[in-house]
């Protein structure tokens, strides 16, 4: 059964707490439980891995060399600083799917620039939690 690798970067476990007008109300056991139910349904199986750590999520990356069939990560704030994560996720020759809560286009300008965007087979941005479903499934489609 292929495994999807599921990263959720800083700040994500205090979702529904932190700014819910921008992010939702939603907390990240919630959608991890949807994530889980849904790919039940697609008949994969999930690592889901949430740090505010940079070091542990390129380790995480680094572990799933040869482990995983696709990565759908959001890197969170990681998106606009980390050459680290971005150079891990290069190591990877599986699916990579960027995602975003938020429409991180039409917010600050720091945050339209995203380091993983041009390695990543694709970007979800602005869909709230159901973009990590909408990333599931492109992840299984690609598989």
């Amino acid at each position: 059964m292929p495994k999807i690798l599921v990263i959720h970067g800083p700040n994500l476990n205090m979702l529904g707490k932190r700014e819910p007008e921008v992010y939702g109300s939603e907390g990240l056991e919630e959608i991890n439980t949807r994530l889980a139910e849904r790919a039940e349904a697609l008949n994969v199986t999930l690592d889901l891995f949430q740090s505010n750590h940079e070091g542990q999520i390129v380790d995480k990356i680094q572990a799933a060399v040869s482990q995983c069939s696709a990565v759908i990560i959001n890197p969170a704030a990681f998106t606009h600083t980390s050459v680290a994560i971005r150079d891990a996720l290069l190591l990877l020759e599986v699916p990579i799917i960027e995602i975003h809560l938020s429409n991180i286009y039409k917010r600050e300008p720091f945050r339209h620039k995203s380091l993983i965007t041009d390695i990543a087979t694709g970007q979800i941005s602005g869909f709230g939690s159901q973009g990590y479903l909408l990333a599931l499934e492109a992840a299984v489609n690609l598989i």
